[in-house]
């Protein structure tokens, strides 16, 4: 019987190092919180956050008077504090893609939708794709998709990777997101190899989760992600953005993702280009610290 050849995914995957272990992982979090979170917890820093915020709303009450009205925050936002940097994007279904579109007056706000059967991914990639392409022909100027977890870990990384592949040019130009959903996948080795087959496969940004999952976006996985998009930076001069979502309930919670970029990826992932944070409760506690008066703005 032949030697069976390596395919071009386990080539890839191949060329990265997966050797850590999650107590290896858990220890230097601990160390960064310790020894670096404290002088990161500064008004400027809260500033910088406010405008890496995507504004979500994900709800199975949502509707087009809610997203419309939601969106009009996000408008009058600007006008109340000029001299704050407004949120990164407003975060919505496919099918609130042309309200928000027709809504929102902000220049620089991004419109992105979570596509292709969130957030469990369990759809035909034909359904899939069409999700995609409508939230894109209605006005959506990012897409955040789900890996297929499932196929990821029964070993299908071929079928894992020609889905991303397929949805990202469905997305064209548009910055396409693929949620890794962290929590379902246990380990930081599988956490790396989600991460570098994503990126492989055509992510523009790995994000932690759907928020719809517990645990969600925690500092051990972030270590690994951004481990992950500095080793495939550094392998391919490709840079990826890193989106933590879901279980981001505090402050202190915010600058501990934002320390962990800083301290693994560096100043170059400090702009809200390359940084995001998924969120609907957030964006008020941080308002709250930055103008120093409790506010529920949002």
């Amino acid at each position: 019987m032949k030697e069976q050849e390596i395919n071009k995914i386990e080539q890839a995957l191949n060329l990265y190092n997966y050797d850590t272990t999650d107590e290896a992982v858990r220890e230097a979090v601990r160390k960064i919180i310790t020894e670096k979170v404290p002088e990161n917890d500064t008004p400027e820093v809260k500033k910088f956050l406010m405008g890496s915020v995507e504004l979500t709303t994900l709800k199975t009450t949502d509707s087009e008077e809610s997203v419309m009205a939601f969106t009009e925050r996000v408008n009058a936002f600007d006008e109340q504090y000029p001299e704050l940097p407004h949120v990164a994007t407003i975060c919505v279904y496919p099918c609130f893609a042309k309200t928000v579109s027709e809504t929102l007056e902000v220049d620089g706000v991004e419109i992105a939708c979570v596509s292709g059967s969130f957030p469990s991914s369990q759809a035909l990639l034909e359904v899939k794709v069409a999700e995609t392409a409508l939230a894109v022909k209605d006005g959506a100027t990012e897409i955040d998709i789900v890996m297929s977890v499932g196929k990821f870990l029964s070993g299908d990384y071929e079928t894992v990777a020609e889905e991303i592949s397929e949805l990202k040019a469905v997305c064209g130009n548009k910055k396409m997101k693929v949620i890794l959903e962290t929590g379902c996948l246990k380990t930081a080795q599988n956490i790396k190899k989600a991460s570098i087959l994503s990126m492989y496969a055509g992510a523009d940004y790995i994000k932690t989760s759907t928020g719809k999952l517990e645990p969600a976006a925690t500092p051990e996985a972030a270590y690994v992600m951004c481990q992950a998009i500095k080793e495939y930076y550094e392998k391919t001069g490709i840079q990826i953005g890193f989106k933590p979502a879901g279980g981001l309930n505090t402050v202190m919670d915010a600058v501990t993702m934002y320390t962990i970029v800083k301290e693994v990826l560096g100043e170059k992932w400090l702009t809200n280009q390359w940084f995001r944070m998924g969120t609907s409760r957030l964006a008020n506690l941080l308002l709250s610290e930055v103008t120093g008066v409790e506010t529920k703005f949002f």
